[in-house]
C-alpha cells in the first residue's frame, strides 16, 4: 500500500497539497481526477520520489520514501514503472531499444532474455513486428503502447499513469483505457492514474480519489463518486460550467 499522511507541497506562494491523506490500495487501479491546476501530477510524483513535500509523510509497503538516501530511494522505485503524459520515448532509439532501456540499466540479463523480454512486452500490449521502427514512424496510440510495455517489462508492483490519455481520439482513447484493463488483469499490479477523461475513466478504475484544494475531497468505488452528494464532485463530473465549483 502506498500511503499519504498530512502531505503539504508549495512552489513558492502557491499552496499545491494541503494536509493530503490518502491510502492507495494494492493491486487495484486508482484514478485521481480534480479540476485542472490542482496538484494530480503533483502528487503522482511524490508517490515516487520525484518531488518531495514541505511536510508529512509517503510511504510505500511500510517504508518511508522522504528524506532518505538516494541509494534507498532508488531501491524503492525498483518497484515503480511509469508512463509519462508525453511518453518520453527516446526519439534516436528503436522501439525495441526503448523497451529494452531499462532491462539493459537495470539488470544483468543476456541479450537473448533481454530480447525474449521485450517481444513478450510489445505482444502483450498489441504491438507486433515494430521493434525497428522509430517513434516518428508511430502514431500516438502505437507510442502509448510501446510505453506502457516499457513500464512493465520489469514487471513492477506499481504503475504510475500520468494522463494516458491526453491528445488522443475518442477511439484511439477507449482502446488504450482497454489496454490498462486488461494489462492490470494479466501482471496484478498497482495501479495510479491521473485522468481528466470523465466519465470514461470511471470504467476502468476500481477506486477514485477526487483531489480540490489540495486534499483528497472523496475516496471511493467508482460508483461512490459519480454518486457523491458533495457540490464539487457533482460540479465536476457534470462538467457544469455555472460559476466556480463550490463546496458545502
Amino acid at each position: 500500500m502506498i500511503t499519504l499522511r498530512n502531505v503539504h507541497k508549495s512552489f513558492g506562494s502557491q499552496k499545491v497539497l494541503n494536509g493530503l491523506d490518502i491510502d492507495i490500495p494494492d493491486g487495484k487501479i486508482t484514478a485521481i481526477i480534480g479540476p485542472s491546476g490542482e496538484g494530480k501530477s503533483v502528487l503522482l510524483k511524490h508517490l515516487i520520489g520525484l518531488l518531495q513535500p514541505d511536510s508529512g509523510t509517503v510511504e510505500v509497503d511500510g517504508e518511508s520514501i522522504v528524506a532518505v538516501r538516494r541509494s534507498e530511494l532508488n531501491r524503492i522505485r525498483e518497484k515503480f514503472g511509469m508512463l509519462f503524459q508525453n511518453v518520453a520515448l527516446f526519439d534516436s532509439m528503436t522501439v525495441f531499444e526503448n523497451v529494452a532501456f531499462p532491462l539493459e540499466e537495470k539488470t544483468s540479463l543476456a541479450k537473448e532474455e533481454i530480447r525474449c523480454r521485450v517481444l513478450s512486452a510489445l505482444e502483450d500490449v498489441g504491438l507486433k513486428n515494430i521493434e525497428k521502427k522509430f517513434p516518428d514512424e508511430l502514431s500516438g496510440g502505437m507510442k502509448k503502447r510501446v510505453g506502457l510495455a516499457r513500464a512493465v517489462v520489469l514487471n513492477p508492483k506499481i504503475i504510475l499513469f500520468d494522463e494516458p490519455t491526453t491528445g488522443l481520439d475518442p477511439i484511439i482513447k477507449r482502446a488504450i483505457h482497454q489496454l490498462i484493463k486488461d494489462t492490470h488483469a494479466k501482471f496484478g499490479f498497482t495501479a495510479v492514474i491521473v485522468s481528466h477523461e470523465i466519465p470514461e475513466i470511471f470504467d476502468v478504475a476500481q477506486h477514485v480519489a477526487m483531489l480540490f484544494r489540495g486534499k483528497i475531497l472523496q475516496f471511493g468505488s467508482s460508483d461512490d463518486i459519480i454518486n457523491s452528494t458533495e457540490p464539487a464532485i457533482r460540479q465536476f463530473i457534470s462538467g457544469s460550467l455555472d460559476g466556480p465549483i463550490q463546496m458545502v
